[in-house]
């Protein structure tokens, strides 16, 4: 007699779907501020999901797109504005769930030693000295603190000390351990080991935790640590992403799926509104159709691409981004555009997060005025579609003119009305700057300027 048989189909049926019932789950969750004038200003659009038991989910998104104030929703530490967050399927109502939080600041009390900091949320259950001293103990030992029990903050480094934030976090047993920005405070050999021994905790299944829930800015952070990657949009934000990384652990950060999976976020962040696939999804002719027609312009100016181009003309042609986002003290996220750009424009070479100058790159950072606008002006002609075509379009009139309005319209065809206008005032800036045209702001129209000089000293022969 099979099981089913024994104890019937339906009951089987129950049992599976609680065993399945993800722990928490987020239902048309939104989050919105009310403006004293009635207004309100939206963060997060409404976004359903789920965290499933065994599983580690990482949320990515642009700097200040509503990542924190999501897992603080998820969490039970902050309440949305619509929508409602279900604990095993029922509503929290003010209950306080089972998880704990690692923040970016190690957030410590400086004047309790690692043990006494990591019995401080046992104390706060009420749990008796004994008892949490035992379970304080044995966390310190997981983590590798064994021997500094008795050391305070102030002698530990910033590894170690975002290590007692952990045992802190772990300690109370939490069903769900969200992670806020964990590594971003380290420096990238310590982030990089403490990633690994996250990673081996989860795998030996010494962590009492069921599912972990991190944000985190560093997209390879992201594709190594977690089983299920989700992508933001922002203003308000939005789902954009949402897909599982099917690789062994550990991974390899020059496997070719790693890769894939990392330029895929990286499209995803860089180029709101426009459909990119999925690595591994069959494509349909009428989708690469649909791409290829119009790009979509990063949303940089002409003076980022030069300023960027001259740094790395400096530093020898060849950097990769994390370095430069720390020379440049910019997020990676907000130099992404403009690395975006040079590339787009064939100035450099992006692959697997390094940079690389082209000599048409390296002649624009060499150059005066002058050649940089020549140079720009080709690159620009040659590899952006909306500029052949505004140029194209100004030179078959009679008079040389067209309204602004014109590209407006063909370009609302393939992009929301809120990019429609950033892609223009990006082909803007780059057209005027260039001299493809100039732009009467009085009748809105724009008219083919006087060509530059046809060529300038020291351009790279093609």
């Amino acid at each position: 007699m099979n099981l089913p048989s024994l104890i019937g189909d339906r009951v089987l049926k129950e049992i599976e779907a609680i065993v399945s019932e993800p722990i928490i789950q987020a239902r048309a969750v939104e989050k919105f501020y009310r403006q004293p004038g009635g207004d309100r200003i939206q963060v997060i659009a409404p976004i359903d999901l789920s965290i499933d038991a065994g599983s580690i989910v990482a949320l990515l998104g642009p700097s200040g797109c509503g990542k924190s104030t999501f897992l603080r929703i998820l969490s039970g530490l902050s309440k949305p504005s619509s929508g409602e967050i279900l604990w095993h399927g029922k509503p929290l109502d003010g209950r306080t769930p089972n998880v704990s939080i690692v923040f970016q600041s190690f957030a410590l009390f400086p004047w309790l030693t690692v043990l006494q900091n990591v019995e401080a949320p046992l104390e706060a259950r009420g749990i008796l000295a004994v008892e949490r001293r035992k379970r304080a103990l044995k966390t310190l030992d997981t983590v590798g603190l064994d021997g500094f029990e008795t050391a305070y903050p102030k002698e530990l480094s910033g590894g170690m000390k975002q290590r007692v934030g952990f045992a802190r976090a772990l300690v109370v047993e939490p069903e769900v351990l969200f992670m806020d920005e964990p590594f971003s405070a380290l420096d990238v050999l310590t982030a990089e080991n403490l990633r690994n021994e996250l990673t081996e905790l989860w795998l030996s299944k010494k962590m009492p935790t069921s599912a972990i829930f991190i944000v985190t800015h560093n997209i390879e952070e992201a594709v190594l640590l977690a089983d299920r990657v989700i992508v933001l949009g922002r203003n308000p934000a939005r789902v954009r992403s949402d897909f599982e990384v099917r690789l062994a652990r550990f991974r390899d950060r020059k496997d070719p799926r790693f890769v894939e999976f990392v330029d895929y976020i990286y499209k995803v962040m860089t180029q709101p509104e426009v459909e990119h696939v999925l690595p591994g999804t069959p494509v349909s002719p009428e989708q690469v159709s649909r791409r290829q027609k119009y790009q979509m312009l990063p949303h940089a100016r002409v003076g980022g691409i030069a300023g960027l181009l001259e740094l790395l003309h400096d530093r020898g042609g060849k950097d990769d981004l994390a370095t430069l986002s720390e020379t440049l003290v910019m997020d990676v996220e907000d130099l992404l555009p403009i690395v975006e750009a040079s590339a787009l424009l064939r100035f450099l070479d992006l692959n697997e997060g390094e940079v690389d100058i082209t000599p048409a790159g390296a002649a624009f950072a060499d150059g005066d005025i002058q050649t940089q606008k020549v140079l720009f002006r080709e690159a620009a002609v040659k590899n952006v579609m909306v500029l052949q075509q505004i140029e194209s379009i100004l030179r078959a009139k009679t008079d040389h003119s067209i309204p602004r309005e014109f590209f407006h319209d063909v370009l609302d065809e393939h992009f929301t009305a809120d990019e429609v206008e950033r892609q223009l005032d990006t082909a803007m800036n780059w057209g005027r700057y260039a001299e493809i045209f100039d732009y009467d702001s009085e009748t809105d129209r724009l008219m083919l300027a006087e060509p530059l000089s046809e060529g300038a000293p020291g351009l790279p022969k093609p």
